[in-house]
């Protein structure tokens, strides 16, 4: 039997550090969007996930797997930017029991207004704390784990 390998020193603060900055970052940004534009961080994801989907469409299965939400989160999501006009339910043309999620000129206008605010977070929060070497590197690591994780890798 093989024995534990546990993190060392070096490694445990890498971990922590990442879990500590990547959850005061996302609720950092949630923060930012809820009190600029009344919108949540997930709802951002759905609208700009939507926003570059061909003809502003995805299934809501696949809309679930673009945000790492449960179809259910994405489902409640969804209705509420439904309720505010930003997106719309279509019926799926080849499957009649999918639903599409379509995003609407209002749902575009919202996520063309929110995004400079969310950009200019996403910069003073993150980027420009870094050297260009580490948005590479950063980019390479993060990119090769979400890689193993999807089962890519």
């Amino acid at each position: 039997m093989e024995s534990q390998r546990w993190l060392d020193d070096t490694e445990q603060r890498a971990w922590r550090a990442y879990l500590d900055a990547t959850r005061l970052l996302m609720a950092a940004l949630d923060r930012q969007l809820t009190r600029d534009a009344g919108i949540s961080l997930t709802d951002f994801e759905l609208l700009v996930n939507l926003s570059e989907a061909p003809d502003r469409r995805m299934r809501m299965s696949a809309l679930a797997d673009a945000v790492v939400t449960t179809r259910s989160g994405a489902t409640r999501a969804i209705a509420r930017l439904v309720d505010a006009g930003w997106v719309r339910r279509v019926e799926c043309p080849d499957d009649k029991r999918g639903t599409l999620a379509e995003l609407t000129d209002d749902g575009a206008t919202k996520l063309a207004d929110t995004s400079p605010g969310h950009v200019d977070a996403v910069r003073s929060s993150m980027f420009d704390l870094l050297s260009e070497e580490d948005v590479v590197r950063i980019g390479e690591s993060f990119g090769a784990m979400r890689k193993h994780l999807l089962g890519n890798g």
